[in-house]
């Protein structure tokens, strides 16, 4: 990972956590049912999610009270746009974008002395089948202040309350109470400290919870993609619920998805594209054996490019090459059919989603693509980061040198 962080591009926006921050968290930890870290210092992305803590608990998924019930934890105003590095639904990142849309002023305040709790609270207590992610719908946040320090500002209140009730004020213990409570949280009265609970509505998402799914249910009848096998024999079980369900690895599943106009392929047009080239030099660098130079001058010099090409056996050299022969040959006849020359993964790799889709959904359909064929490492990156950094460190050194130059020049 060392060629990725001295590129920042591994975990780069991370915010540095130490000192009072670290109390402030272990006591966001206890409060959501969790225990303590015993780290001094460590980092943490735009929900609270730290790698270092993860990797002491040898959970990544530590934040959650079980699949159904994830949370998040803000101790610094800091964590205002930043990355969620290993979001457990795609949706996280936008929810987070809302939390501090609407709270964003209070929150700056609240985290000058005091840490928030969020609860994402979806309405189901726990998942027992896999298609109860389509009880999904309407995600209630909920906030909690470490210390409950919005409760303890209606104490302060009542106290003062007190004190100037009557002859209260020469009372030698109401002031003790007083001064106690503001030596212990400071004077309250005047700090705004109502995080009042938010409504975030789903659509369509990809969730981690049974082993991975995607739920599209915004076109003619909802598809659940599963990407563990087991889960997917069991929610292909329910006969109760009207959803198309499929494995990541079927092949009937690129097909409707085209017949639903989710995803679409151009092979004219997309042989012209930057995305294309580095489909193909990642499909070389998979079929080269011995070289002689560095991957990244053979995949970078044009004459190395053709060279290694020419002394692949026969087999791979038209497996790269597929999508070109294939365009050459309907030059000359429309009889061929891309099934015949173009290698299957090469044109699953070259799908994109359908032009009508908006944005937010076209990130989610390259997503899903991106698993199911992953090709383009620049996509790769993007789309899939954990994944992408586990193959990262299989490569050739070499190999790796040119993906992390590819990135830098496209980010």
């Amino acid at each position: 990972m060392n060629k990725l962080k001295q590129a920042n591009l591994y975990r780069s926006e991370l915010i540095p956590v130490s000192g009072k921050l670290v109390e402030r968290y272990n006591k966001c930890l206890v409060k959501l049912g969790f225990t303590k870290t015993k780290l001094k210092t460590f980092h943490i992305d735009g929900i609270g999610w730290s790698p270092e803590v993860a990797e002491e608990k040898d959970d990544t998924t530590y934040l959650n009270n079980g699949e159904a019930n994830p949370h998040g934890i803000i101790i610094s105003p800091l964590q205002k746009g930043k990355p969620v590095y290993l979001p457990f639904h795609t949706f996280d990142r936008d929810m987070m974008k809302y939390v501090f849309k609407i709270h964003g002023q209070k929150i700056k305040d609240i985290t000058r002395d005091s840490a928030i709790c969020l609860d994402f609270d979806q309405g189901i207590d726990a998942f027992y089948e896999p298609l109860d992610v389509l009880k999904y719908n309407e995600v209630a946040i909920h906030f909690h202040l470490i210390d409950n320090l919005d409760k303890v500002k209606e104490e302060q209140l009542q106290l003062v309350e007190e004190f100037n009730r009557g002859n209260n004020f020469i009372s030698e213990t109401m002031h003790q109470k007083l001064l106690d409570s503001a030596k212990a949280y400071g004077d309250l009265r005047h700090r705004d400290l109502d995080l009042h609970e938010l409504q975030y509505t789903t659509d369509s998402f990809y969730t981690r919870a049974f082993g991975g799914v995607y739920l599209l249910r915004d076109f003619i009848v909802p598809i659940a993609i599963f990407e563990d096998e087991e889960w997917h024999k069991e929610a292909i079980k329910d006969t109760t619920h009207d959803v198309l369900i499929y494995h990541i690895s079927q092949p009937e599943l690129m097909d409707k998805l085209r017949s639903h106009s989710i995803i679409d392929y151009d092979l004219d047009s997309e042989v012209k594209t930057e995305r294309y080239n580095r489909v193909k030099k990642f499909e070389l660098f998979q079929n080269l054996k011995k070289t002689q130079h560095p991957i990244k001058e053979i995949l970078d010099n044009p004459i190395l490019f053709k060279s290694y090409l020419n002394k692949m056996d026969i087999k791979s050299r038209k497996k790269v090459m597929s999508v070109e022969r294939y365009l050459e040959k309907i030059e000359t006849s429309n009889e061929f059919k891309i099934a015949d020359i173009v290698d299957p993964q090469l044109f699953l790799a070259l799908h994109r989603p359908h032009s009508s889709l908006e944005p937010k959904h076209q990130d989610l359909i390259w997503k899903l693509l991106v698993n199911i064929t992953p090709k383009d490492v620049l996509f790769w990156y993007w789309y899939d980061k954990p994944d992408f950094y586990k193959s990262f460190e299989t490569w050739d050194d070499s190999f790796k040198d040119w993906v992390v130059e590819t990135i830098s020049n496209n980010i």
